[in-house]
């Protein structure tokens, strides 16, 4: 799809800024302040959260690393940590982070901030919430990234402030299913090609890229620790799969995956919403909004999915030319557009 990083990239930030008013209450209360779910409106001015904005950080950290590498074909975790750290407490000191940002990483950007710390000690490895896998994208949008760099990569910008090990395997599948969606993968395939490769990772520890992070953890091995995080995955694709073979579109979704304040089931609410509606981008953006969870998390990951999928096409101009950040999305759009 020759428009598929500047669709998903705008279609996250459409999503969050949809659910951006959303987030904390329950569907009644959504739909009292904005109407029939199927016709929520944009708000105006579409700003949005720290979920765009640690998108944009993460996509010119990973920019920067890819030019500092002589192209991504060099990529690795040495080239990627210092400029991905540069722009995560670049956000974290930026005026602009006034955006209900979580805790976790305003305590691990805090951190970062200390040249002297390793980074693998300012990633809290107790927390598994979605502020990781809700930024990833840019990973799963470069398009000549080897399956190794890509999996490396998403699990890494992780580690950075969320270090669980089931933040790190939601990253890697949610950046997966991003480029799944890129290269072309039909919608109703994706959840098979999802649960295969979480099997097939479900042990794989990437110490090139993650060191010895698995020891800040409890853990008796690096086999044990990720482990951990491809199961919780693997059950949350379970449900996934219960939700799909009866679909309602019409009940919260949180009530089928999960309510999204965590990774596993921020993915695969936001997936939910997406395969409900996989040829009605806006219909699954306002579903995702409209939840009774952490709302424009779900949004913003459910619009990287149908961008992915459908292009910068997705999304009429009405709105996507009034999305905050809009010039910085549409620059990393173009350079992985192909």
């Amino acid at each position: 799809m020759a428009s598929a990083a500047t669709g998903s990239l705008i279609g996250l930030a459409l999503g969050d800024a949809l659910g951006y008013p959303t987030e904390f209450l329950d569907v009644s209360a959504i739909e009292a302040t904005c109407g029939p779910w199927r016709e929520m409106a944009l708000p105006s001015p579409a700003y949005v959260t720290d979920d765009t904005q640690m998108t944009i950080a993460l996509g010119l950290g990973l920019r920067k690393a890819a030019a500092s590498a002589g192209g991504v074909g060099g990529l690795d975790a040495a080239q990627l940590v210092p400029p991905v750290r540069e722009k995560y407490v670049e956000w974290w000191r930026s005026p602009d982070n006034n955006r209900a940002p979580g805790n976790t990483c305003l305590r691990a950007c805090q951190l970062l901030s200390d040249p002297a710390r390793p980074w693998a000690q300012a990633g809290q490895v107790g927390s598994k919430g979605c502020g990781a896998n809700m930024r990833v994208a840019p990973v799963g949008l470069v398009p000549t990234l080897t399956p190794e760099q890509r999996s490396g990569a998403a699990q890494l910008q992780s580690a950075l402030t969320h270090g669980h090990p089931t933040a790190l395997a939601a990253s890697d599948l949610t950046a997966y299913a991003v480029q799944l969606l890129a290269e072309g993968a039909r919608p109703e395939e994706l959840a098979g090609l999802l649960r295969s490769y979480a099997v097939g990772s479900r042990t794989v520890y990437r110490g090139d890229w993650l060191g010895e992070l698995w020891r800040h953890a409890q853990d008796p091995s690096p086999e044990h620790f990720i482990a951990r995080g491809w199961d919780d995955c693997l059950g949350v694709l379970d449900r996934l799969d219960a939700a799909l073979r009866a679909p309602d579109p019409e009940a919260d979704p949180c009530l089928a995956t999960g309510a999204g304040w965590i990774a596993e089931e921020a993915l695969a609410t936001g997936l939910l919403c997406f395969l409900l509606f996989p040829g009605e981008p806006l219909t699954a953006l306002r579903r995702a909004a409209c939840s009774s969870g952490d709302s424009d998390s779900i949004a913003c990951l459910a619009g990287a999915f149908a961008g992915a999928h459908l292009g910068a096409g997705a999304w009429p101009e009405e709105w996507a030319g009034r999305i905050e950040y809009r010039d910085e999305l549409l620059a990393l759009g173009k350079v992985w557009d192909v």
